[in-house]
């Protein structure tokens, strides 16, 4: 799909998520998000930053009970809509968590499950290409190339977290979520993914809640701070480090609580 940098690649717009027990997650948020851009999602706990990206693939649809208002478009069109298929808005907007879960399987089946599920690559040669360009664009395929037959079991956390990157990419998405996919991991697992990221934004959009605001100097674009389900500062991420305007933003990035 070609993009257009001046088009926004998700639009959200007076979104409000409510939980089961009518407690509100996110309080009237309005965001643009760009393609090929790194975001960063930052804030204490209980900001609302994963029930954000869990509801930006419909995962939030899997807790019976929640509640939505407002839209969240993407590519221009509302994923709540009612003929949205939702099996393909997750292939488009996929998703990697904190705690890798790899499946019990071999290192080349778990980033070949995908493709051969949606019976889009048929061949041999297929899968073997998407499996390979997939473990690469994670920067994990000088650790495994040699060793696709042994079980994702056998790797390392970081090693095991790439491979969920992996798996994501052989799905070709158009955005990625990242919740806090370094939280755990040693600091040369953590700069190799990092350094996958960096890459990625060239060929699709990343929104990212880091496990730290360190993460966010380093690889982010732009910057959201949320704070008990409300967005209170956006912009470039050099500018709101460097100078953010609200004060809750500034004790937030300094340490000065979450």
């Amino acid at each position: 799909m070609i993009e257009t940098q001046n088009m926004p690649k998700i639009i959200i717009k007076d979104f409000n998520f409510y939980y089961e027990d009518g407690k509100k997650a996110i309080d009237n948020l309005n965001m643009e998000i760009l393609p090929n851009e790194i975001l960063a999602v930052i804030g204490p706990a209980n900001s609302g930053i994963t029930t954000l990206l869990r509801s930006l693939n419909r995962l939030s649809d899997l807790k019976a009970g929640t509640r939505i208002e407002g839209e969240i478009l993407l590519n221009q069109k509302n994923i709540f809509d009612a003929d949205v298929n939702v099996t393909e808005l997750r292939r488009k907007v996929g998703m990697v968590f904190d705690i890798p879960t790899p499946l019990p399987m071999s290192i080349f089946d778990n980033v070949a499950y995908g493709p051969r599920l949606m019976k889009k690559k048929k061949k041999k040669a297929e899968i073997e290409e998407t499996v390979e360009t997939a473990i690469k664009t994670a920067a994990l395929w000088d650790d495994v190339k040699d060793r696709l037959k042994a079980p994702a079991s056998s790797l390392s956390g970081g090693q095991q977290q790439r491979l969920c990157i992996a798996r994501v990419l052989a799905l070709d998405p158009e955005v990625i979520l990242l919740d806090r996919p370094c939280s755990g991991l040693d600091p040369i697992s953590t700069a190799k993914i990092e350094e996958s990221l960096m890459e990625l934004k060239s060929r699709l959009t990343v929104i990212l809640a880091p496990h730290n605001t360190q993460q966010a100097v380093r690889v982010s674009d732009r910057v959201a701070f949320m704070l008990s389900g409300e967005l209170i500062e956006e912009g470039q991420s050099t500018v709101v480090f460097s100078g953010p305007k609200d004060r809750r933003t500034s004790d937030y990035i300094t340490g000065r609580f979450g």
